[in-house]
């Protein structure tokens, strides 16, 4: 289940996938102090529909930038996840994510994978955009 198509690349909009194994989230482009509240919003979505057997995996593929608030985002994330029983995990980060994680000792609190998961078929659904024009 897609709760909504992403845009292309430097849009707002952030995708949330309930798959079999996990929850796919799919941010697009520069998280940074303007859009971090957006991707901490399709966090928190993504966490409704995650539990101990179904993971949260941001798919970092088409991440191109990240500054302290996306870190934050991910770290409040975490530490939801971490209070409910499941896990978040990063998939396909590009260097600039994973320097960040290094230079703040946050690698260890992620765990990495290579490949994103496959994505589903778009379908209609709720929005997890920002509200700004």
């Amino acid at each position: 289940m897609v709760e909504r198509p992403p845009r292309e690349p430097g849009g707002r909009n952030i995708a949330v996938e309930v798959l079999d194994g996990a929850v796919a989230v799919r941010p697009v482009g520069e998280v940074d102090i303007e859009t971090a509240p957006v991707l901490q919003r399709a966090l928190a979505q993504a966490l409704t529909h995650a539990s101990p057997a179904k993971a949260v995996v941001i798919d970092c593929s088409r991440l191109t930038f990240c500054d302290s608030s996306a870190l934050n985002a991910l770290l409040a994330a975490r530490r939801a996840a971490e209070e409910s029983g499941t896990v978040i995990r990063l998939a396909a980060p590009q260097s600039q994510l994973q320097r960040l994680l290094e230079i703040t000792g946050a690698t260890a609190l992620f765990p990495v994978e290579e490949q994103p998961p496959p994505p589903v078929a778009p379908s209609p659904g709720p929005l997890v955009d920002d509200p700004t024009p």
